[in-house]
């Protein structure tokens, strides 16, 4: 008896120590994972700063080349891009340093808005000049104001083509997909005849320029004679303008990390043999496009 006693000692003084091990392993880890998310924080707190003085940089070169000149037309140009500059600086203020994606976009405003700074300062210098020599000739000075006119649309263009290519950079990324064919017991089958549901197998990429938070990802299949697999006809959402049909849905929370997961579709229906198509949605966007085969 006092034999069996101390074996159980024993065996439970090892779980314990293996217990304080892992609970000591565990600790460190997350100590370590908050320092790093410290410092990653505070890189985003001095790079807000940044923008932030660069704004009222801005600002202010906007209010003293106002000084300088006379002509009230191109005061009120430059008033009206001062309150625009003043407006997203506002909008920074209380814009959290953690919002990558605003704050990157807020930096590619600033690109702009200096962009269109450069050009009336080279406007003014060339009207000032224009105005010394050529008092008389009016004419010239509405097409120097012409061509400002068409340099602003010219740059409105290139800042719609910038939130093009911030847009599509936020874009999140289906990798490591596999499907699976499924039995009656949940096991994996590769007999034809006993496939219940296909399981899909995938990962949601990395990316901490895409918004965080609540999302829903559709999964559309393709048979191979192009028909979609659904289970209603009232099973839609929304794509390039148009509603279209999802094979199966899933809400999950992002946070910018990446997430490996898996979907369920139930076969309700003989499967053709032949090679199906996966297709991954989210946001509005299709993040992956994937082939898998059904074999008899």
């Amino acid at each position: 008896m006092k034999k069996k006693n101390l074996t159980i000692i024993i065996i439970l003084s090892a779980v314990v120590l293996i217990l304080g091990v892992f609970l000591i392993y565990n600790y460190k880890k997350a100590k370590e994972k908050e320092a790093e998310i410290a410092e990653i924080v505070e890189m985003m707190n001095f790079e807000k700063e940044q923008l932030e003085k660069d704004y009222s940089d801005l600002a202010l070169e906007y209010d003293t080349y106002s000084s300088k000149i006379s002509n009230d037309s191109l005061v009120q140009l430059l008033q009206k891009e001062k309150m625009k500059v003043q407006q997203l600086l506002e909008e920074l203020k209380i814009t959290k340093a953690t919002n990558a994606k605003r704050i990157a976009e807020l930096k590619n405003e600033l690109t702009v808005l200096r962009a269109v700074m450069a050009n009336y300062v080279h406007q003014i210098d060339s009207l000032n000049a224009a105005n010394k020599l050529l008092r008389t000739e009016n004419i010239k000075v509405k097409q120097k104001y012409e061509q400002v006119n068409e340099t602003v649309k010219q740059l409105a263009k290139e800042k719609e083509t910038m939130k093009e290519v911030i847009t599509r950079a936020s874009m999140l990324e289906i990798t490591n997909f596999s499907m699976t064919p499924l039995d009656s017991k949940n096991r994996s089958t590769k007999r034809y005849s006993k496939i219940i549901t296909l399981q899909f197998n995938y990962t949601i990429g990395k990316n901490p320029t895409t918004q965080p938070g609540n999302k829903t990802l559709y999964l559309r299949i393709t048979q191979p004679d192009e028909e979609v697999l659904v289970k209603d006809p009232n099973d839609l959402f929304p794509y390039e303008d148009k509603q279209i049909a999802y094979s199966a849905k899933k809400d999950f929370e992002y946070s910018g990390e990446a997430i490996s997961d898996v979907i369920y579709w139930k076969v309700d229906r003989v499967l053709q043999i032949g090679t199906y198509r996966a297709d991954f949605f989210v946001d509005g966007f299709r993040i992956g496009s994937f082939t898998f085969e059904i074999k008899k």
